[in-house]
């Protein structure tokens, strides 16, 4: 069952990454936030097992920190 539960976050991850490249027309902050809560989601279905609100979890807490990566960067 873990083993199936990593395949899954692994193809998510990959899925997620791919999809990255069709937003080349996004500003630097939208990058940063979808960035973040990509890596957010992998981490907290990780970290949890494969939970699904450890990955929306991660997800949220990785988009909030992506976002202020861009304000710390403008300072």
């Amino acid at each position: 069952m873990q083993t199936t539960q990593r395949i899954l976050a692994l193809t998510m991850a990959l899925a997620a990454l791919t999809s990255l490249g069709a937003c080349s027309n996004m500003s630097t902050r939208d990058k940063n936030i979808a960035v973040g809560a990509g890596v957010g989601a992998v981490g907290g279905a990780v970290l949890t097992g494969g939970s699904a609100i450890g990955t929306i979890g991660g997800a949220a807490v990785g988009g909030v920190i992506g976002n202020e990566v861009d304000k710390s960067n403008r300072r």
